[in-house]
């Protein structure tokens, strides 16, 4: 199998279950779900992984998408994830994290490839599973708690009644996003999104 038939594995990063469906900690889940809805993908239960997944094309002939939403809950996504990497036989390179980021402004979004998990339980259990870093991170920005809210607590509330008028928007540019990185590179999706 060559690179270009090679599919890419587009994780968001969530918890499983309605109760977290519209937490700040699940726009990963989010973005996966909106990607699926535009390959035509459907997300049922994989055979050989805790994972929700769906496959799908961008565009006619275009690259193949696993999408992925693990069901281990944030802290043990790497197992799933690492799973269906080796099911379709995906390198980290073509692994895609989508996840909410703390330290970045509410909307911002930030893509990379390796680097740090800046305490993201959930990358930190792909970092182990994959055995690498180098896999690509869509980042989604949240921003930080207000005032001496725990993280943790922040992490795990709904979105603000003033955040969810853009929420819309913002996840379709995440979608955007993982998009840019599959057909143009992870490079050329900085330069593209990051100045705004």
């Amino acid at each position: 199998m060559t690179d270009e038939d090679r599919p890419w594995l587009v994780v968001g990063l969530g918890n499983p279950g309605r109760e977290y469906a519209g937490h700040r900690h699940n726009v990963g889940f989010m973005v996966a779900d909106l990607l699926a809805s535009r390959v035509s993908g459907r997300f049922g239960r994989h055979r050989r992984a805790m994972a929700d997944a769906a496959e799908g094309r961008l565009g006619f002939g275009g690259p193949k998408l696993v999408l992925a939403k693990p069901l281990t809950y944030m802290n043990l996504s790497g197992g799933p994830v690492a799973a269906l990497a080796q099911f379709y036989k995906i390198p980290p390179a073509q692994v895609i994290a989508v996840h909410d980021e703390l330290d970045i402004g509410y909307g911002q979004l930030r893509v990379k490839c390796g680097g740090g998990e800046g305490g993201h339980n959930g990358l930190r259990s792909m970092t182990k599973s994959l055995g690498t870093k180098d896999y690509v991170r869509v980042r989604f920005g949240i921003g930080r708690p207000p005032g001496r809210q725990d993280p943790a607590d922040y992490v795990l509330s709904d979105f603000s009644s003033v955040e969810r008028k853009e929420l819309e928007f913002l996840v379709d540019r995440a979608a955007d996003a993982v998009e840019s990185v599959v057909n143009r590179g992870v490079e050329w999706t900085q330069n593209a999104y990051h100045g705004s």
